[in-house]
């Protein structure tokens, strides 16, 4: 048998020392910790799919088609060649190829379709490993994934629309729903003068026949190549929610004018832009003047992505760094065995565990909150304190990972730098750091059952660590101090997110990991750096999440 060799030979020296690209491998199989809790949590229905989606999520083709969508980031099509404004976004067949494989594998469907069971966290299995490797696609499939349980509550739009919102079929073509069997849905709330202050927006929308007519703008509009969004304007009545299809019902194009796509830090193959509606044709979606209200269950689930989104950058991230530090050798010893370096990626995945157990955990009380109203309202305080402790761990965690790989890791022929400009988006959409912890006081002040049920979930793990028994008393004490409620909201949250990662932990890890966790993150030898802690058996941790 011949062997191919894809290099050339150099006349000056022999290439060595350099780890092999992690490619070819299953993103689901590979990851003992989502696989355990995935079993734990769930029936075991997802786990074909699964399988599969993980074996093609970490082909070489697929890496590849993830780095090709950034590198060829989209274009903005105002008018065809004749001169007609068309408003369209071009992306490159790697775009499409990945949300191909996102929406087949049931990624924003999955949670809704029929008969389905554990389908929040079979969607959060599939948002975590497609993340991995392209981030920009999982913003149109989260929003339709997020949409749909707001047109299933609207008798106006569910039979045609939602048959094709649940449908595992893409097609990109801009052409009128009813001519797809697949449809995607975005998002447009925020206006220039309120942003996240959406009560501040100025667009309007007038009564004209079975719909209404809107006129305005929106700075930022997300997957403008969607079929169809949500969006909000000011009737008579106050803020209302829209449903608004870039067809008219007479297969006319809407007064969708696509100003500017932005021009971001990261998430390049992700089409965001700024909008403007003139006599924009939409429907109304739930109570007239209670906009907010109705368009929050969406924000509500997208917030379950934007809590997984940084765990899975995380894990690629580290899968990175641990597969260099395995086959890359400094001062006659392999990396992974230098016991600094060691002390540093053990430390990442005690965060990297955290995390995965409490995204899975949110998942399945989404599942829960189906049929259980204490599930969803303690899934309501809880994914928030997830989103922003997440995302607050994640771009440090990245660079902690790149650094690791030294210079190499700096170069933009790799994944390292494409994952650091992704890791802050997720803080910012969907509610920035303080307009989350702002979110949890009012949650705290309007629910205060969401409280007991909070401290309820931690009662498993009660007495079984003393950093963890102590903390919840200072989170009690400073819930309790009202005056300084505001002021303290940060520690609050972060406090709670800490605690509930901890009683994951002390049930689900093994027990010197838990109590590794609890002491280098709730107790008094709590260090700012990565490896700086003390970590014992810090070989048998990575070995326990990356498996050789």
């Amino acid at each position: 048998m011949s062997y191919f060799n894809p290099h050339c030979e150099l006349s000056t020296h022999e290439v060595t020392n350099q780890p092999p690209a992690l490619e070819n491998y299953n993103m689901f199989t590979s990851d003992p910790v989502l696989q355990e809790a995935v079993k734990r949590e769930s029936t075991g229905s997802s786990f074909e799919n699964l399988v599969y989606t993980g074996a093609q999520l970490g082909t070489e083709e697929h890496l590849e088609h993830g780095r090709l969508a950034n590198e060829n980031p989209p274009k903005l099509k105002l008018f065809d060649r004749f001169g007609q404004r068309i408003d369209e976004v071009e992306f490159h067949p790697s775009y499409h190829e990945m949300m191909s494989i996102g929406k087949g594998s049931g990624l924003s469907s999955v949670a809704w379709e029929e008969d389905t069971q554990d389908g929040h966290l079979h969607h959060a299995a599939l948002e975590y490993m497609l993340h991995q490797v392209e981030a920009g696609v999982c913003c149109p499939l989260t929003m339709t994934y997020a949409g749909i349980p707001i047109i299933e509550q609207a008798p106006e739009l569910r039979d045609e629309w939602l048959p094709k919102l649940i449908s595992r079929s893409y097609d990109s073509r801009m052409i009128p729903a009813h001519l797809k069997d697949g449809c995607t849905m975005g998002m447009a709330m925020t206006e220039k003068q309120g942003g996240s202050d959406v009560r501040a927006n100025s667009t309007k929308a007038v009564k004209s026949g079975d719909g209404y007519l809107l006129t305005g703008h929106k700075w930022f509009c997300s997957a403008p190549m969607s079929d169809s969004f949500l969006t909000l304007a000011y009737t008579d009545a106050g803020l209302s929610c829209f449903f608004m299809p870039r067809f008219r019902p007479d297969d006319s194009r809407n007064n969708f004018f696509i100003q500017r796509l932005k021009n971001k830090l990261g998430n390049h193959a992700n089409a965001s832009s700024e909008i403007e509606y003139q006599d924009t044709w939409a429907v109304l979606v739930g109570e007239e003047g209670r906009g907010v209200a109705t368009i929050m269950d969406m924000v509500h689930h997208t917030r379950l992505d934007t809590a997984i989104a940084p765990v899975s950058l995380m894990r690629q991230a580290l899968a990175q760094a641990v597969h260099h530090a395995r086959h890359r050798s400094a001062f006659q010893k392999k990396l992974i065995d230098q016991p600094l370096m060691l002390s540093v990626l053990a430390d990442l995945a005690l965060d990297l565990e955290a995390g995965v157990l409490t995204f899975l955990h949110l998942a399945h009380k989404f599942d829960e909150a189906s049929h259980n109203n204490e599930a969803r309202t303690y899934a309501r305080l809880a994914v928030a304190v997830a989103k922003f402790w997440h995302n607050k761990r994640c771009p440090n965690f990245v660079y902690e990972c790149m650094e690791c790989l030294g210079g190499a890791g700096y170069v933009e022929e790799g994944i390292m730098p494409r994952l650091y400009r992704e890791a802050p988006l997720n803080s910012i959409w969907e509610g920035s750091g303080n307009v989350i912890c702002l979110d949890i006081l009012r949650t705290l002040a309007k629910e205060p059952e969401a409280l007991d049920l909070f401290f309820h979930q931690l009662s498993p793990a009660l007495g079984q660590n003393g950093d963890l028994d102590l903390t919840l008393e200072k989170l009690r004490d400073l819930i309790m101090d009202a005056a300084s409620l505001e002021r303290n909201a940060r520690i609050i949250v972060e406090k709670m997110a800490l605690s509930l990662q901890a009683s994951l932990m002390l049930q689900y890890a093994p027990a010197d990991v838990s109590a590794q966790f609890c002491s280098t993150r709730l107790g008094d030898g709590r260090n700012f750096v990565y490896g700086a802690s003390q970590i014992t058996d810090a070989a048998g941790i990575l070995d326990r999440l990356f498996p050789q």
